[in-house]
This record gives C-alpha cells, structure tokens and sequence, in this order.
C-alpha cells in the first residue's frame, strides 16, 4: 500500500500552475505589442477610408497605394509608437483581466460558465482597459489621420493638451468604453465558445495550435459585425481637430452621420477591419496562449 501511495503523489504535483494576475497582464502585454507591429498598417488604411469618402472610394487597395505613393512606405507605420503604448495598456488589461472576471461572474464549472457570463466578463475586462488606453488611443488615432510628415508622439501630445488640456486625451471615452466591451465581450465570448465546439468536433486538446487558430479566426468575423459602427464612431469622435468640436458626444455622432451620410456608413471600411481584426485576433489569442503554456499554465 505505502508504494501505491508513493507513486501517486508526483501525479499532483503537475497540475497546471494558477497564474498570478500580473503573470496574465505581462504575456497579453506581450502578445499585443508584437501583433501590432505587424499588423498597424493595415489599421493606418481603416483610419484614412473611416475619415474621408475619398479614401473609401478608393477603397484598401487603392487607399494603401495612394498613402505609399504620396508618404512614402513608412506612413504606413505611423503612430505605431502610440499603438505600442496603447496595447501595452488597453490590451493587456482587456486580455488579462478576462480569466479574472470570469471567476468573479461565478464561472467556476463548465455548468455555470454561460456565453452570457462569458460575454459580461470580456466586457468589464474591455471597459477597464479602454480607461487606460484611450490617451493613447487618441494620439495613435491623429497621427495615422495626418497626412504627409510622419507626425512626434510628443509633437501630436503637446498641440492636444495645449488647446484641449487633459480632456483632449479623453475624448470620444464614452464611444470606446462602448466599443471596448462590445469589442471585448464579442472577442472573448466567440473565441471561448467557439474553441469548445471545435475540440468537441475534433477531439483535439485546448492546447492545439489548430484549435486556437480556428476559435481565434472566427471570432475576429462576429467583432467585425458588432464592433464596425462604434469604431467608426469613436474614430471620427476621436480625429476632430484639436480646436474645434464637431461632434458633441457618441450619441450626436451615431446621429449626425446617419443623417448627412447614411445608415451603412457605420460599416464603411469593413473589409480592412475584417483585415485588421482577423490576423491581430488570431495571432493575439495564439501567442498569448503559446505564452501562457511556456509559463505552465491551461489554455482558456
């Protein structure tokens, strides 16, 4: 009996290691930064076919070709300092916090964790985020706006805060809180539902590349569809000019361009955010999970 014993008590101790909340905040950090690097050029072209009509004219392709023939190929990269500090803060904390939320929505069994619960989850993990990251998300979205010098970091901060203040840093916080937890709770929520019904298909383990690439791929489609109109709406809000106000909240924005512009500009530039969301999703979620097993931890 006591060697039975012996050769059963090294089994506990592989159990997956609980991550530490900071552990969860770093590797999604992490994740972000590297992703965005690669995939902002893609979001300099949604900014530019968001903001003007003859841009969404033109459509990604002839949008990408005028803004390298005019400004050169490094446009494309511009404000990605910004985008680097914006995911370090708003993504880290939206990724970071979702296993976190879930245990205090009472996800605690497969029977009590619900889409719902998973949805609300994202959402409050989104909304935090977006509180940290919206200064950032304000610079980074002038600066791909600016046509021709590639514009300072410093530069775009300083003209803000000297017609604006502070509050120049928070403009549009209320369309992207919205959009955060739309964002967020639609991200999560797929990607989490979506990952049981392709291992229930496949038989393969959460940890499958396979299994996290197909979640994370269709996940980034059903945030294209919810999140289209409040990221057009938290970009125009959030590209006013320093010294005029042309929207004066989300709400008079959603109004003012269905009236002048129609219903559907809400998803104008949906190919690019489908472009946008689908590789940075995907390649997101894959290398916070490859993180997250480095470290010794269960895939979500």
């Amino acid at each position: 009996m006591s060697f039975t014993t012996q050769r059963k008590q090294p089994v506990l101790a592989t159990a997956a290691v609980q991550p530490s909340l900071l552990q969860q905040v770093g590797m999604a950090g992490a994740a972000a930064v590297i992703t965005v690097t690669f995939i902002h050029p893609i979001d300099v072209v949604k900014t530019r076919i968001q903001i003007s009509s003859e841009y969404g004219a033109l459509g990604m392709g002839g949008s990408t070709k005028k803004i390298i023939g005019a400004e050169g190929v490094t446009a494309l990269w511009k404000g990605v300092n910004a985008a680097w500090l914006r995911e370090s803060s708003y993504t880290s904390l939206r990724l970071g916090l979702y296993e976190p939320c879930k245990v205090a929505f009472g996800c605690t069994t497969p029977e009590t964790t619900t889409f719902v619960k998973k949805f609300a989850a994202g959402s409050a993990a989104g909304a935090l985020g977006s509180l940290a990251g919206n200064p950032f998300d304000v610079l980074k979205t002038k600066m791909m706006a600016t046509e021709g010098a590639v514009p300072s970091i410093t530069g775009t901060a300083k003209e803000l805060m000297s017609k604006q203040g502070v509050a120049g840093f928070y403009r549009g916080i209320d369309s992207n809180v919205m959009r955060a937890m739309v964002l967020n709770g639609t991200k999560m929520a797929c990607y989490d539902q979506a990952k049981g019904l392709v291992v229930s298909t496949t038989g393969l383990p959460k940890s499958s590349l396979i299994v996290q690439f197909l979640s994370a791929a269709s996940a980034g489609f059903f945030m294209t569809c919810t999140v289209s109109p409040f990221d057009m709406i938290r970009t125009r809000l959030m590209n006013q000019p320093a010294d005029a106000k042309i929207y004066n909240n989300a709400a008079d924005c959603l109004v003012k361009i269905i009236k002048n512009e129609g219903v559907t500009t809400l998803w104008r530039g949906f190919i690019p955010i489908w472009s946008r969301f689908a590789p940075t999703t995907t390649i997101q979620l894959v290398i916070f999970e490859q993180l997250r097993g480095l470290m010794g931890m269960k895939a979500l």
